[in-house]
């Protein structure tokens, strides 16, 4: 089966987007021209899975960023809903996380970047990510979409290491060892 790999910014105190699902908070953050490694997280995929929030935010940008396949998964988007520039490189899907990596699978996809915070909590609940990369950014929002909801049971992670930026981010890197 392909496998599930994060790469992902919070706010320190834990979301990933605003509660209207805006990116503000994050887009204005100095990063001095550095990618924190997301260009090569990206050239290590197949492609990458998000929710329907997530997808909405990333219409409103001036560019699609995405060189790579892209499925939704949504109950409630349609084909048509696909902006047309976008037809051959977005696929909506209903499928559970479980039947959805099996479909990849079957496609050649082996590593697939699972983005969205409510996406990222379905996939962990499922023991389909094998590893997370965390930026934290320096700058609390107070409210918003949470990187971790409720578990059924604890993840065992283990940290691979952490670096910090200039810009004042803050990069930790897991293997999930387990779910106990």
């Amino acid at each position: 089966m392909a496998t599930g790999h994060v790469f992902i910014a919070t706010s320190l105190d834990g979301f990933v987007a605003r509660e209207d699902h805006a990116l503000d908070w994050l887009t204005k953050q100095p990063t001095d021209g550095e990618d924190h490694g997301y260009d090569a997280f990206f050239a290590s995929v197949d492609g990458l899975v998000m929710g329907r929030g997530s997808f909405e935010t990333v219409l409103a940008f001036d560019e699609w960023p995405y060189p790579k396949p892209v499925v939704v998964m949504t109950k409630t988007l349609v084909q048509k809903d696909v902006p047309a520039q976008l037809q051959g490189k977005v696929e909506l899907s209903t499928l559970e996380p479980a039947e959805l990596m099996q479909m990849l699978a079957r496609r050649g996809w082996s590593r697939v970047y699972v983005d969205g915070g409510k996406v990222v909590q379905s996939f962990l609940r499922c023991g389909l990510i094998e590893d997370l990369i965390v930026t934290t950014v320096p700058i609390l929002i107070g409210a918003g979409a949470r990187l971790f909801g409720s578990l059924d049971q604890d993840v065992d992670l283990e940290l691979r290491g952490s670096k910090s930026f200039d810009s004042g981010l803050v990069q930790s890197r897991y293997t999930i060892r387990s779910a106990r």
